[in-house]
């Protein structure tokens, strides 16, 4: 499998390297390069070649915040827009710290979908009601509280099927 990224490509090393450190990003180069049999200074080259190509952009740690004694609510929300204004809401929306996620899609009308988070549903209304209701061009919300999660992940790299 080849991917490109303007000059820069990633071979099928490259890809188990990727997989790999998805699994568990705190594997040292000599884990990783035993277990692809290889030399653990060509993991390293390969992960800052990939680093600075723009493959790999960033490590995080998953948290799990209930069990942090900080429980949080999630929802979903889908804002209406005037298309024109479409952009600029996103863009807006980007920045608070309670939006996880935003992007725009175009269903039967262009909307923007949102995952927000919230120590509770008074918190979450008041963030809808002050930051968002008041943008220009947002014409409809609609918020749906997560009750229970089935599955939360990332894409991952799969391994090759031979």
């Amino acid at each position: 499998m080849k991917s490109k990224s303007q000059d820069a490509t990633l071979d099928d090393l490259d890809m188990q390297i990727l997989r790999l450190l998805q699994e568990d990003a705190k594997q040292t180069y000599s884990e990783i390069g035993n277990k692809l049999n290889v030399a653990h200074s060509t993991v390293y080259d390969r992960i800052q070649k990939m680093e600075q190509s723009g493959f790999i952009t960033k490590y995080e740690a998953m948290v799990d915040t209930e069990r942090m004694g900080i429980p949080l609510i999630t929802a979903q929300i889908i804002i209406t827009t005037d298309p024109k204004e479409t952009e600029n809401i996103a863009k807006k929306m980007a920045r608070y710290d309670q939006v996880l996620e935003v992007a725009t899609s175009f269903s039967e009308e262009l909307v923007i979908t949102a995952k927000v988070v919230a120590k509770d549903q008074a918190e979450l209304h008041s963030f809808v009601a002050r930051s968002i209701a008041p943008l220009p061009g947002v014409l409809r919300i609609r918020t749906a509280i997560v009750t229970r999660k089935y599955k939360e992940e990332r894409f991952g790299i799969k391994p090759r099927k031979e």
